[in-house]
């Protein structure tokens, strides 16, 4: 189960300074997640190394907490999703409505162009444009540690998808996806000054301490799946590692995406996590700039000489039988279809009885809550929603 560290202070700000460690805990609980830990960098650095280590006092001493999310609320993962979402649970805000903004006009195309030869190692990617955001070190800082959450998790340690953001005052579209042999390209990876093929990369990065494992994920593949832009620069070596030239600092304003995929739907579900998380940052909060992404006519997939705009920020809508959820939790004559509507809009799934002849509710699943799949799944946050200790307990009848 994931485990997302965030800040007191910061959890405060957004929530309310009447917050407290008890009263954070019920609403955890309530929500169905768990309070795993409070502790501080200070705490967690001493009691790995000792008091007397030499770097203990360096550490802060900010109080965080540690919640356990569940494996598939991928929306959760950090700061951004788990306030947000806390919110709507309170009352306190309704749940945003995530859109497309037109694309911005310049002179240089923002589209992605797919060559066939990437369906030979990872054949799809998926591409999102932030526009206007204003980062500080919290936000950056959690806008990284999402990436990774998500690489570990729904990326399957990025197997099936990862994830590459760029500054876009620094790249210049169109842009293309390609496969190539490694030694046919340089540039300089992120974090380092030399400039370097695609095998001195691998030799590199084989002592990083982190980056070392998901080398064998294209190491012996004849094509290095590369991200390239309008001067043919290297941008990212996808699954791998970023260029450092094109790399987000604080003075970051428009930031580009590529998710690079052998997975489509998990490469959607990734960057869509991503920029509903921090498109509440942007100029025009909750919207995202797509990009359209061509897939080349010999490309082996469905999409051969098609076009894909990304992301897809569509929201599911089903009718279901408000009586029906009710019965699943033998609440029927408790109480009625609105205030089951109201329970799982609480639950950031907007919901309206939309015919009360016929007990029909309709619900909007957003793209956040992928984890909703079927009619099961409401059940389980209308019992979330409504409490489980209001639930009467029986005795199964086998």
């Amino acid at each position: 189960m994931p485990t997302v560290s965030v800040f007191e202070d910061e959890l405060k700000e957004v929530l309310g300074q009447d917050l407290t460690e008890e009263s954070f805990d019920q609403l955890c609980f309530e929500f169905g997640l768990e309070l795993d830990e409070v502790t501080s960098e200070y705490e967690m650095y001493t009691r790995e190394r000792g008091y007397d280590a030499k770097e203990a006092d360096k550490k802060s001493k900010r109080v965080i907490y540690k919640v356990d999310v569940p494996a598939n609320r991928y929306d959760l993962l950090c700061l951004e999703g788990l306030t947000t979402a806390l919110k709507v649970f309170r009352g306190l805000t309704k749940p945003p409505t995530y859109t497309l903004d037109p694309p911005v006009q310049t002179n240089k195309a923002l589209t992605m162009t797919v060559s066939p030869e990437t369906a030979q190692v990872r054949p799809y990617v998926v591409c999102a444009i932030l526009r206007g955001i204003q980062f500080d070190e919290a936000r950056y800082q959690s806008f990284i540690d999402l990436q990774d959450k998500l690489h570990q998790n729904i990326c399957r340690r990025r197997t099936l998808a990862s994830m590459g953001t760029h500054d876009l005052s620094k790249i210049e579209g169109p842009f293309t996806y390609d496969a190539l042999p490694p030694d046919s390209f340089t540039f300089v990876p992120l974090g380092q000054t030399e400039e370097m093929d695609g095998n001195r990369m691998m030799e590199v990065l084989s002592h990083h301490q982190q980056l070392k494992a998901y080398l064998p994920i294209i190491k012996d593949a004849p094509l290095y799946p590369a991200i390239r832009d309008a001067k043919k620069r290297i941008l990212s070596l996808p699954p791998i590692i970023n260029s450092e030239f094109s790399k987000i600092t604080l003075d970051t304003r428009d930031v580009f995406i590529e998710c690079t995929c052998t997975d489509l739907t998990k490469g959607k579900t990734a960057v869509n996590m991503l920029v509903t998380a921090f498109s509440k940052y942007s100029a025009k909060p909750f919207t995202v700039e797509p990009v359209p992404v061509t897939y080349s006519a010999g490309h082996a997939s469905k999409w051969a000489g098609r076009t894909m705009v990304t992301p897809d920020l569509t929201s599911r809508v089903i009718e279901v039988s408000g009586l029906r959820l009710r019965k699943a939790l033998a609440i029927e004559d408790k109480i009625g279809d609105e205030q089951v509507a109201s329970d799982l809009t609480r639950m950031f799934l907007p919901s309206k009885v939309v015919d009360a002849a016929k007990d029909t509710l309709q619900v909007t699943i957003p793209v956040t809550r992928s984890d909703v799949m079927h009619e099961c799944d409401l059940i389980e946050d209308l019992a979330i929603s409504y409490g489980y200790n209001n639930l009467d307990a029986t005795v199964p009848l086998t």
